[in-house]
């Protein structure tokens, strides 16, 4: 009798992993049919943002590669890319007035803004006063686990924040605070090699947003206050001197949809923080191309972009304003623009 029971719990386990496993390989059936029709039908424009979009992704870029190969996903990603900037090149200072215009005498010290498009929402924080806006860290960096920026204006006591610049990324949150490239916080130079050329975007002393590439020796020249680096691909310029850096071919658009994070700077000073949220039913996501013409809608002479994906997050007022995708909440990171009280 006791063993008639026991084989026929067994049974009704082995009946239940059967359904499970049967329920799970017909769903990823499912999904793998949904990415071949995106990626060999009729649609030249969803193919190149879907690949484009999950080549972007930490962990899902695998995908595309069961359906093309590595020189054909290249060969997408180059047509897709926002232009590039010749080495040398520095926005123009002299075209930011900082309060020079009448309508910003009456508008608020800190506006936070919804943005809403066909395919992303997202959060608009302008500030007014240029000079409160600085890069705040963790307080080392090393291969280890970062910050949420929550966390980084807390330490820093701002009232608001977006994070920064790239950081090592190996897959794994572990190895979210080791920044890429140059950091400069509060005059000092916390990463970088004096002489090698980077993507530096920051403030100089005068409180002036600076776009460009340039070394950390030519940006401490130039009184460079603090600022990030971000690769190309990852980050790129999307602004400089009012004029849209955008992909070379006008049939693609720059990258795939998905979360993006990004800092501009109007021709009056006030700075403009930004973050459209991506990979929910709700907001699909935004391509740096999506983000260029919102930062020239509302009036950006500079703008960039920052990391994006799971690292994208908007601090204010001590609560994360945004959804960042990520089902245990903003990924750590190991900068951040960040906002003074």
């Amino acid at each position: 009798m006791k063993n008639k029971k026991i084989k026929k719990v067994l049974s009704g386990i082995g009946k239940f992993f059967a359904v499970l496993f049967t329920t799970l390989g017909l769903f990823l059936i499912f999904i793998l049919g949904i990415c071949f029709i995106l990626i060999h039908g009729p649609s030249e424009a969803a193919k190149n943002q879907f690949v484009c979009a999950l080549q972007e992704t930490s962990a899902m870029g695998w995908v595309a590669n069961i359906f093309l190969s590595q020189d054909e996903i290249d060969e997408m990603i180059k047509k897709n890319q926002m232009a590039d900037v010749a080495e040398g090149t520095v926005s123009d200072t002299n075209l930011v007035i900082i309060g020079d215009n009448d309508e910003n005498k009456e508008t608020p010290d800190i506006e936070l803004i919804d943005i809403v498009g066909d395919t992303y929402k997202g959060k608009l924080l302008i500030v007014k006063d240029p000079s409160r806006v600085f890069v705040g860290t963790i307080p080392e960096f090393y291969e280890g686990t970062g910050e949420v920026v929550a966390d980084i204006c807390k330490r820093y006591d701002a009232i608001a924040g977006i994070n920064g610049g790239e950081f090592v990324d190996m897959g794994s949150y572990s190895y979210s605070a080791m920044p890429v490239g140059v950091v400069i916080s509060e005059g000092k130079l916390l990463q970088g090699d004096m002489d090698t050329t980077y993507n530096i975007t920051g403030f100089t002393e005068d409180n002036i947003l600076v776009v460009g590439k340039m070394t950390p020796r030519e940006a401490l020249a130039m009184n460079v206050r603090d600022c990030v680096h971000t690769l190309h691909e990852t980050g790129p310029f999307l602004i400089i001197d009012g004029e849209p850096l955008t992909v070379p071919d006008t049939t693609v658009y720059g990258g795939g949809k998905n979360p993006r994070t990004a800092i501009g700077q109007r021709a009056d000073g006030a700075v403009l923080l930004m973050v459209v949220d991506g990979r929910q039913a709700e907001s699909i996501g935004a391509t740096f191309k999506d983000m260029t013409y919102l930062m020239l809608e509302y009036g950006a002479v500079n703008a960039a972009c920052m990391d994006g994906g799971t690292s994208t997050q908007m601090v204010y007022e001590g609560e994360v304003v945004n959804k960042p995708y990520s089902p245990t909440g903003p990924r750590r990171c190991p900068t951040g623009f960040l906002v003074r009280k």
